[in-house]
């Protein structure tokens, strides 16, 4: 397609009419214009347009000044556009359609509520919660604007405060955070506006819905358990307890299962000081990602008729059609279907399903070396692992399967090995603890388990459920379910040194960590390898915390009794949630991998959020 025509204009103009003045809706969908097709000059002609439709094209931004002002509804969805501030120039726009825009995030649709006071309806929804949360955080930042700015100017004469004031606007948009990750080009845009002024000091007053903040600094209960006493107790002040997965979003359901959740990567290279505090949890239906700052529900996936048992995330390099780069993060969520879900989570649609298995899905996670190789372990016992590829023109996956791993029993928990993960594989299973050989090499697709890991002498250790398996370190193993009451630290390299050419190994233990004494099943351990830290919750809403790095650091023997947890976290209940909720268990913990954010996950349907100071 070329540049634009008055002749095609009239042609798909109604009401038909040999003037463009007199045009009042405009059909340009489907035409593969590009960015440069849309000529101001020609357009600028249509002076009484109030629906364009641009839909299923190719374009990367819209031209400044096209004259269209009195449009009230614009249509762009299925472009490739990666900027939204031109459409500063519609103020009366009342509908707005941006779907299928990859390469727009949240930070984008925030900005499309600030710039266009009058929109009604975004993707055919309701736009008054957005412009609710973009009031909330104008007023927030507006505010520590305005505290940096007295903050700055304090130290300054008269006669350089005029000058550095271009000095300040850069010292705003680069020291004033507030809000998610996801929304941080947001919050920097508009501090650059905000800080471009003198700002004037607007009181916060942030009240989402749904969510119960306790007081600031609470003091969490617990206590510090440390074995020679030098553990110091964690600063751990809880922050938020959500519902987001309610049924028909019911304060009073306090019976959705929740089962995993996940912290997105911070993928900045060569941020040290970057962290990711969006975490993505499933249960029921419904995937949630969730800013752990603010308590905000970024991001909410229903599949009805689905319920969701595991999630993990992946970031991919992906090119334009321009030949630009975009990163994006990918979650991938599965099931009881069977079915894996590819979610772009910042344009907020499914770019991919890929029906897995014919049984429920327990667990998935990514290749840690190759971004898009992609465990899924399902009910039919087996593992399998796929290439999920990179999105087409179309931004869709077409996914191929590599391998297919057999067991003898139900796959609870995938662990690549730290120190080779293109090789080897670990699994907790219903029946023991198995590895595979993953190597891509060999020429068999179809593979068994080439080692059973047993943690005590005699027969009756195989076929000893384990429900916890995570990596602490390149070498040490956290296992939980094989011996009740306790969490097994054990060595992968003197394990498979010992191996000889056997089929069955006892692994070689380096500690056992006390935990509960109950005879329930499948709590969920997981590690901050950068923190040495091992976490599981309880049947009774604990949250044990084990700092392992004095534990390892030990010369052996080490104590043959289990060493007690650094700390435990136990259940705070907040007042304004269902005072119905006496007890629960905390069946899955995560921290992000500097141990600043902690995710709880209840059978009752409570997401916690707690942080360390």
């Amino acid at each position: 397609m070329g540049p634009l025509s008055a002749r095609l204009l009239m042609e798909r103009g109604r009401p038909k009419s040999d003037r463009l003045g007199r045009i009042r809706s405009l059909d340009l969908s489907g035409l593969k214009l590009l960015s440069e097709h849309l000529d101001p000059k020609l357009l600028s002609r249509l002076t009484q347009l109030q629906e364009l439709d641009l839909s299923n094209n190719q374009l990367e931004m819209l031209p400044a000044n096209l004259g269209l002002s009195h449009l009230r509804i614009l249509r762009c969805a299925n472009n490739q556009l990666g900027d939204v501030t031109a459409l500063c120039q519609f103020p009366e726009l009342e509908e707005l359609s941006l779907e299928g825009n990859p390469f727009l995030t949240v930070s984008d649709n925030l900005k499309v509520s600030f710039l266009l006071p009058k929109l009604r309806k975004v993707n055919g929804k309701d736009a008054s919660s957005t412009s609710s949360q973009v009031e909330n955080l104008n007023r927030e930042l507006t505010s520590r604007v305005t505290a940096h700015w007295e903050k700055f100017m304090a130290s300054l004469s008269p006669e350089e405060a005029e000058k550095a004031r271009a000095d300040f606007v850069t010292s705003a948009v680069r020291d004033v955070r507030y809000g998610p990750e996801s929304l941080s080009e947001f919050t920097q845009w508009r501090a650059r506006l905000v800080a471009s002024k003198r700002p004037d000091d607007v009181p916060l007053n942030l009240s989402p819905n749904k969510r119960v903040r306790t007081s600031p600094l609470a003091q969490v209960e617990g206590h510090s358990m440390g074995c020679d006493g030098s553990q110091p107790a964690l600063k751990l002040e809880p922050l938020y307890f959500l519902q987001c997965h309610s049924k028909n979003n019911s304060p009073q359901d306090l019976k959705t299962q929740l089962w995993a959740c996940a912290f997105e990567p911070a993928w900045e290279e060569g941020h040290t000081e970057a962290t990711s505090q969006s975490v993505a949890t499933c249960g029921g239906e419904a995937v949630c990602v969730i800013d752990c700052q603010t308590g905000i529900v970024l991001h909410k996936y229903k599949a009805p008729g689905e319920e969701f048992f595991s999630v993990a995330w992946t970031a991919l390099m992906v090119v334009t059609q321009a030949g630009h780069k975009k990163r994006w993060s990918v979650l991938a969520a599965a099931g009881l279907r069977g079915q894996v879900r590819l979610l772009h989570v910042r344009a907020g649609f499914c770019c991919g399903i890929i029906r897995a298995h014919k049984k429920a899905i327990a667990t998935l996670c990514f290749s840690p070396t190759h971004e898009t190789y992609l465990f899924t372990a399902s009910y039919d016992k087996r593992i399998i692992l796929w290439d999920i590829g990179v999105p087409k023109e179309d931004y869709t996956f077409q996914a191929s399967q590599l391998l297919t791993l057999d067991t003898t029993s139900t796959p609870l928990r995938l662990s690549p090995v730290a120190s080779c993960p293109d090789a080897y594989l670990l699994a907790g299973c219903e029946g023991g603890c198995c590895c595979w050989d993953v190597r891509l090499d060999q020429p068999q697709k179809r593979r068994v388990c080439e080692v059973e890991f047993v943690f005590s002498e005699g027969s009756e250790a195989r076929g000893q459920r384990v429900d916890g398996l995570a990596f602490v370190n390149e070498d040490v193993v956290a296992s939980k379910g094989n011996d009740l009451g306790t969490i097994c630290l054990w060595s992968w390299s003197q394990t498979w040194v010992s191996r000889g050419s056997q089929s069955t190994v006892a692994v070689v233990v380096l500690a056992r960590l006390q935990w509960s004494p109950t005879e329930l099943a499948y709590f969920s351990l997981s590690t901050c390898p950068d923190e040495g830290i091992v976490l599981c919750g309880d049947e009774e809403g604990n949250v044990w915390i084990y700092d392992v790095r004095h534990i390892l650091a030990q010369q052996p023997p080490l104590p043959a009794t289990p060493q007690a947890p650094t700390q435990i976290l136990t259940w705070p209940q907040p007042r304004a949630l269902s005072q119905t909720v006496t007890k629960t268990m905390v069946n899955t913990v995560v921290a992000n991998p500097t141990f600043t954010y902690l995710t709880a996950l209840t059978d009752s349907n409570i997401v916690a959020i707690w942080k360390r100071h």
